[in-house]
């Protein structure tokens, strides 16, 4: 075990090390990887190292590195080795954090963490929450008690509002939650791609004229599109004036809390009924945690507390808490120790530089291009990302959105970076997201030569 457990860990160190030189994706086509990986179910084993060598030749190699410098595609998934670490240690303990029974130990560390994000927030000391897989959980988690608690499960009526740049997360809990489409008001964002508190209060008045029940506003708290914050402190105005639930999808911007810039864009995150925000983004953790946050935590446990006869020795005291009674899940793991540990270790400060060089990095990509009669700026850098589009004055604007669009395809197949693209007002546009601390200004500055590369030869061709 021990031999297994140094080889493990000498690989991890070395692809940590060796990470900026690797190309930051590689992927091989289903049938190459059918004949590599495609085998009977195995009846007898084999000696570990094999399979380890199969995992580096055959698996590891064909992946996206979401740690590597460059890699500024959809919103990357920094790391960090002590919380990789803290996983291995879950894991080899093999720790259920079901119920206070089971797990006492860890299930505190988890009230500490959560209770820490929870102060980072703002939101009061009656506030708390759990962690889950990621944002689109954290969204459904928090919807679920939203309905329990306004509606009392009466949704035939029922109306919840957002803006175009929400996150496709919040559609599927709602439709998980049995909410018809024709109950989401996708509302037109403004010019700067947030949510209409105007347009807001014209729809709400709309359905309420007509009959139907408003019951949830779904707020943004940097978008994965351009970064943009929904005005905040307004919608949580408008929630209260007329009895909303107030739900912020924090799951990309969130921890941006941390820094003082940060703070600035998310005034009127503590207003929210329900908060999610994913630490597996900004806050450098290993995949996967998500959080979800309510004002009241009792919520929760009014909305997923059920005790069956076969788990009637977990009941216990109100100061005793098992984390099954708050959301979803039964069997869960220990994802608090990754955060608690990298936190005690590397201490708010170090976490705090990271997300100001996210925000440094997004607006040196943005002064470089503008500096480029290549490119146009779609969004200005926020909260740590910057969209622009290619632009040539002899092409259509479709012939743009097709030269865009190869642009990265050409940097995936290229492999020295790797961006995404989206649509902004219909047209194709690049994205950058810088959240990566280990991203240098040259990693910029060669990444963005390469894209005005390929797009200058898409133009010859």
């Amino acid at each position: 075990m021990l031999a297994l457990g140094h080889e493990i860990v000498a690989i991890i160190v070395d692809h940590l090390e060796s990470l900026s030189e690797k190309p930051v994706v590689r992927k091989m086509d289903r049938l190459s990887l059918e004949r590599c990986l495609r085998e009977p179910l195995p009846e007898k084993g084999v000696d570990v190292g094999v399979v380890v060598r199969q995992l580096q030749q055959d698996v590891f190699s064909n992946i996206m590195h979401n740690d590597h410098p460059r890699c500024f595609s959809f919103v990357p998934g920094p790391s960090n080795f002590v919380s990789a670490m803290a996983d291995a240690l879950a894991s080899g303990f093999n720790v259920i954090a079901t119920d206070w029974l089971e797990a006492s130990g860890p299930t505190e560390v988890e009230l500490v963490t959560v209770d820490w994000l929870r102060q980072l927030c703002g939101l009061p000391e009656t506030a708390g929450g759990l962690f889950v897989s990621g944002g689109s959980t954290a969204n459904l988690i928090a919807l679920r008690a939203a309905r329990h608690i306004t509606l009392r499960e009466k949704t035939e009526r029922a109306v919840v509002y957002c803006s175009d740049q929400t996150h496709s997360s919040v559609e599927r809990a709602l439709q998980v939650l049995g909410f018809e489409t024709a109950q989401l008001r996708t509302l037109p964002s403004d010019d700067s791609f947030r949510l209409s508190v105007p347009g807001l209060r014209h729809e709400v008045a709309a359905d309420r004229a007509a009959g139907r029940v408003p019951f949830c506003v779904i707020a943004n708290a940097g978008t994965t599109n351009t970064g943009a914050v929904d005005p905040l402190v307004e919608i949580a105005e408008l929630c209260k004036q007329e009895g909303l639930w107030l739900h912020v999808d924090g799951a990309y911007g969130a921890p941006a809390v941390l820094c003082e810039k940060g703070r600035s864009l998310l005034r009127g995150l503590n207003l929210a009924d329900s908060l999610s925000l994913d630490p597996h983004k900004w806050l450098f953790q290993p995949f996967e945690i998500g959080c979800v946050l309510l004002r009241d935590s009792r919520f929760l446990k009014d909305a997923f507390g059920i005790r069956p006869e076969y788990l009637k020795d977990m009941d216990s005291s109100d100061e005793e808490i098992n984390f099954c009674d708050y959301g979803i899940q039964l069997s869960r793991g220990f994802r608090a120790l990754k955060l608690w540990m990298s936190l005690k270790v590397f201490g708010l400060e170090a976490f705090r530089e990271a997300v100001v060089q996210g925000f440094t990095l997004a607006e040196f990509a943005e002064k470089l291009l503008r500096a480029s009669k290549s490119w146009e700026i779609m969004t200005a850098a926020s909260m740590g990302i910057v969209t622009f589009r290619f632009v040539s004055g002899s092409r259509s604007q479709e012939d743009l959105d097709r030269i865009n669009q190869r642009i990265v395809d050409e940097i995936m197949t290229d492999g020295f970076a790797t961006v995404s693209s989206t649509r902004l007002r219909g047209r194709k546009v690049l994205r950058l997201c810088t959240i990566n601390p280990r991203t240098t200004d040259d990693d910029i500055r060669e990444t963005l030569a390469k894209l005005e590369h390929f797009g200058l030869c898409c133009v010859r061709d």
